[in-house]
C-alpha cells in the first residue's frame, strides 16, 4: 500500500518511518525544501533514539522517501496521514492554520477515493471541519473519508512507542475507512495490541483527556512532595507506597521542576479551552497548569536560598536543557523558566546538556549563556550547579572533582538523582524536591 506523510516534523517523521518498517511504501512530504534535502542526506532534524537506524534502513530498500511535491505523493497513495504542527494560538487555543492549510492542498490534488487520516492532536471538531475543507476545494467529484488517529508518543522512547503502543486509536464515521487504517497497523494485531474504534469526536476528546490525566498526577506529586520539605517527610516514599496501589499505579509519580515538552503544557492549556468553548469547564486541569507554574517559579527559590537570597553576579551552572533525557527537544523546559529567571536576577550562567545545546542556542539566541562540552567545564568557577534534566550521565558525576572546581560546593538535585547523605558527606550543600531539608555541612 502507498501512504503519504504530510509533515516531516516529531510526529510525522516516526510515524513514516514506522509505517515503512510495517512494509508500507511511504511518502513524506514537507514544504521545507531544506529539511527534505537533509532528509535526503540521512540527516534527522531532531534527535530521538532509534529513528536514524530506522529513516536509513527504509530509505536504503526504497520502502521510505521524501519529497516536497504533495500533489503526485497525493496522487499515489490511497491513504494520506496529517502529521503538521498544531502549536499553540495567542488565546490559549490550537492554532490550526498548517492543518487546514494542509486539508486545501489535499483537495485540489485528489484523483480518486482517499482517506485521510489525523495524527496532530487537534480540539473536538477539527476533523469534521477537515472533511468540510477537502469537500469545499476539491476539483473532481471523488469521495473521501477521515479518520482520528491520535499519537501517544513519548519524545525518547517515540521509535517503541510506535512499533509496541498500549493502544492505537481510531476514530470514524466510516467503516470503509476503519478497515483500510486497521489494514495497515496489521503488525500489531500479531502483538496482541489493544485497538479503541469510536467516532471522530471521542478519539479527538481521548488524546487530551490522556495528556490532562497524566499532567495531573505530575502536579499533584510534586504539590505533595512541597508539602513533605515542610513536614519533614519524604517524597519518595509516599509515592513509592502510592504507586503500589493498583487503582493508582506508579507512572508518573516523579516529582520535579514541573512538566515540560511539546505535549502536555500545549494540550493543558487547549483541554481547558476546549472546555469553555462547549460551556463545560475543567477545573482540575486548570488547577494544575497554575501548579506546575508555581513549582517552576519554586525552582528558582531553591536556587536563591541556596545562596542566601543574592545571586547577582553569581555563576549557575544549569545541566539539562531538553525538558526530558534522551531527546534535543526543548520546548516548554523546565530549564527555560529557571535560566530567565536567574539572568533576570542578574546571575551570570553557564549550561551543559549532551543533546540539546544547538536546539536551545537556536530557539533562546537572546540569552547571554555560556554553553560548555560537558558538565566539569560548565561548573567551573560556579556557586551552584542546578540539575534540570535526568541524562544518565549527570546520575554518576564524580562529585569530588566537581566540588573542586566549584566557588561553593552547592547542588540543586531537581529530579532526585542523588543521596543526600552521600552528597552532603562530601561536603556540598544540597537541596532536592520533597525530601528533607538539606543543610549545608560545609
Amino acid at each position: 500500500m502507498h501512504i503519504t506523510v504530510i509533515g516531516t516534523g516529531y510526529v510525522g517523521l516516526v510515524a513514516g518511518a514506522g509505517l515503512a518498517d510495517f512494509g508500507m511504501d511511504v511518502i513524506c512530504v514537507d514544504k521545507d525544501a531544506s529539511k527534505i534535502e537533509m532528509l535526503r542526506q540521512g540527516r534527522l532534524p531532531f534527535f530521538e533514539p532509534g529513528l536514524k537506524e530506522l529513516v536509513d534502513r527504509h530509505t536504503a530498500n526504497s520502502r521510505l522517501s521524501f519529497s516536497t511535491d504533495l500533489r503526485s505523493a497525493v496522487e499515489q497513495s490511497l491513504v494520506i496521514f496529517l502529521g503538521v504542527g498544531t502549536p499553540s494560538d495567542s488565546n490559549g487555543g490550537v492554532d490550526l492554520s498548517f492543518i487546514y492549510e494542509a486539508a486545501k492542498e489535499i483537495a485540489i490534488s485528489l484523483n480518486d477515493y482517499r482517506v485521510i487520516v489525523t495524527k496532530s492532536t487537534v480540539p473536538v471538531g477539527t476533523n469534521r471541519k477537515i472533511k468540510a475543507i477537502i469537500d469545499q476545494h476539491k476539483k473532481q467529484d471523488v469521495e473521501v473519508d477521515i479518520v482520528s488517529n491520535p499519537e501517544f508518543l513519548r519524545e525518547g522512547s517515540a521509535v517503541e512507542d510506535f512499533m509496541r503502543p498500549n493502544r492505537v486509536v481510531l476514530g470514524s464515521d466510516s467503516s470503509r475507512a476503519l478497515a483500510i487504517v486497521k489494514d495497515i497497523y496489521r503488525p500489531l494485531y500479531l502483538i496482541e495490541t489493544p485497538f479503541v474504534l469510536t467516532g471522530l469526536e471521542t478519539a479527538e476528546l481521548i488524546k487530551y483527556a490522556s495528556n490532562a490525566f497524566l499532567a495531573t498526577k505530575i502536579s499533584f506529586i510534586n504539590e505533595v512532595a512541597n508539602l513533605c520539605e515542610k513536614v519533614g517527610a519524604n517524597v519518595l516514599d509516599v509515592a513509592r507506597a502510592m504507586g503500589l496501589d493498583r487503582r493508582i499505579g506508579p507512572k508518573f509519580l516523579h516529582p520535579g521542576p514541573g512538566f515540560g515538552g511539546s505535549c502536555f503544557p500545549k494540550d493543558t492549556e487547549a483541554f481547558v479551552r476546549i472546555g469553555h468553548d462547549f460551556g463545560s469547564p475543567v477545573r482540575i486541569t486548570e488547577a494544575v497548569m497554575e501548579v506546575n507554574r508555581l513549582q517552576r517559579q519554586h525552582m528558582t527559590e531553591k536556587v536563591t536560598n541556596a545562596l542566601e537570597g543574592n545571586i547577582r553576579d553569581k555563576k549557575i551552572c544549569v545541566l539539562g536543557l531538553a525538558f526530558k533525557p534522551n531527546t534535543s527537544d526543548t520546548r516548554e523546559s523546565a530549564a527555560i523558566y529557571l535560566i530567565k529567571d536567574l539572568l533576570a536576577l542578574g546571575a551570570i550562567v553557564s549550561a551543559y546538556d549532551p543533546a540539546a545545546i544547538e536546539e536551545f542556542q537556536r530557539c533562546f539566541p537572546e540569552m547571554q549563556i555560556d554553553y560548555c562540552q560537558n558538565p566539569y567545564d560548565a561548573a567551573t568557577g560556579s556557586h551552584a550547579v542546578v540539575v534540570m534534566t535526568e541524562w544518565n550521565e549527570f546520575r554518576n558525576l564524580d562529585l569530588e572533582r566537581l566540588k573542586t572546581q566549584m566557588t561553593r560546593p552547592v547542588l540543586v538535585d531537581t529530579r532526585n538523582i542523588y543521596d543526600p547523605a552521600k552528597v552532603m558527606a562530601l561536603g556540598f550543600y544540597y537541596d532536592c524536591i520533597g525530601r528533607m531539608s538539606c543543610p549545608s555541612t560545609s
